[in-house]
């Protein structure tokens, strides 16, 4: 029971230098709806899902309600909106549940920003409404069995054009949403002219085209990974994606941006986090008195504190660097890289004041806990990362 004392304690908000009132009143809105949604839809139940390595599949009728598919992408019925709109988003859910996140990070962002970005205006506006009204859902094929950060130069699926269709085989794994999702897009090495190119693949009436999903993650459980076997897929021209995906430079104009996202996930993790921790620690007595109230334990919720704002400062700089088109992909790497690394921190000490308790999964805490090991080596591992930025600013690669 709580004191009447403890009751009118403050309650935990990890927006310590008030970040989103930086947004005008119609995109707080969203951000509003965002934050109604999580709180009263998913967190009730994210704990069984995660516990189950299950995709809550009921929420997808609300969350559709919303209409944020696309956010970021102008035109074709997507939800449009500036750069710190998207990340603000991203975080808003990721405070809640990473899993959930991530599964609409790599729909809107990475499957429908690949449309947007490389597609022809006919792609577009064929996959991108149905895409943003969320009856058609979206995966991205890059990683495969043997190729993680290597991916520009060794994937090993390949494409062969054969009159106006593409042949696809090879493999890709770690895929979010692929054993369950529509539409496929696949990254694939061009065996004539030794480039990568994009293609759009319908999952379910494409022959040769099946999906094993992956078990026994420690991380990101709620979000169903698949590994994704292509065999004599036979791709119409008309999926091949426009003419700017001739190299893997297309592919990186996608990443430039999913990147630094991932940014806005982790510090979103962070916030779930510290969130929860603090209010555990407001609660929670010992020695007669609740543990928020000694030094040790506030130490760990200020270094908290200031490992949330640092993230949440560079990525809405980076955010903004987009929305000015002069975002690169070194400052991408670079909040990336940061981001992951001080997510782990945090999230470590927010487990570490949970004592025994932050390993129970009902506690809120394990769960971001586990997650940021996930979120610390997708969409790039932390030194690769850091040697894109190593090469910039001292002008040798390290790279091998």
């Amino acid at each position: 029971m709580l004191t009447k004392a403890q009751k009118q304690l403050p309650t935990p908000n990890s927006d310590f230098y008030h970040l989103a009132n930086t947004l005008n009143a119609d995109e707080r809105a969203v951000l509003h709806k965002v934050r109604t949604f999580m709180e009263s839809k998913v967190q009730p139940i994210i704990n069984k899902y995660w516990v189950e390595d299950a995709f809550p599949f009921e929420l997808l009728p609300a969350f559709k309600e919303l209409n944020l598919a696309g956010v970021g992408i102008e035109g074709h019925g997507c939800a449009g909106g500036n750069q710190l709109l998207v990340g603000l988003v991203a975080m808003e859910m990721a405070r809640v549940d990473s899993s959930f996140a991530t599964f609409f990070g790599v729909h809107s962002g990475l499957a429908m920003g690949s449309i947007a970005i490389a597609g022809t205006e006919e792609q577009k506006q064929k996959w991108l409404p149905p895409m943003a009204r969320m009856e058609k859902i979206g995966c991205f094929g890059l990683t495969e069995p043997l190729v993680g950060s290597g991916a520009g130069g060794g994937l090993t699926t390949t494409a062969k054009r054969e009159g106006d269709t593409w042949v696809l085989n090879g493999q890709k794994r770690w895929i979010g949403n692929a054993p369950w999702c529509d539409i496929s897009i696949i990254w694939a090495r061009d065996v004539d002219d030794n480039q990568v190119k994009g293609f759009i693949v319908e999952n379910k009436t494409t022959p040769g085209f099946t999906v094993e999903k992956m078990e026994n993650k420690i991380a990101l459980k709620v979000v169903q990974n698949g590994q994704i076997t292509m065999k004599d897929c036979r791709i119409p021209e008309a999926n091949h994606l426009g003419a700017g995906t001739q190299s893997f430079r297309d592919t990186a104009r996608v990443l430039r941006g999913t990147r630094y996202l991932v940014g806005w996930e982790t510090t979103g993790c962070q916030m779930g986090a510290y969130e929860n921790a603090l209010k555990y620690a407001q609660e929670r007595l010992q020695f007669g008195k609740p543990i928020g109230s000694f030094q040790i334990i506030q130490d760990l919720l200020a270094k908290m504190l200031g490992n949330i704002t640092a993230c949440q400062c560079m990525v809405a700089r980076t955010a903004r660097l987009a929305d000015e088109g002069k975002l690169t992909d070194q400052q991408s790497a670079l909040a990336k890289a940061f981001t992951t690394s001080k997510t782990r921190e945090t999230v470590t000490w927010a487990r570490e004041l949970l004592g025994g308790n932050g390993i129970l999964v009902d506690y809120n805490v394990a769960r971001f806990f586990a997650d940021a090991e996930a979120l610390y080596s997708y969409e790039g591992t932390y030194q690769m990362q850091h040697l894109i930025v190593g090469k910039e600013i001292t002008g040798f690669s390290a790279f091998i």
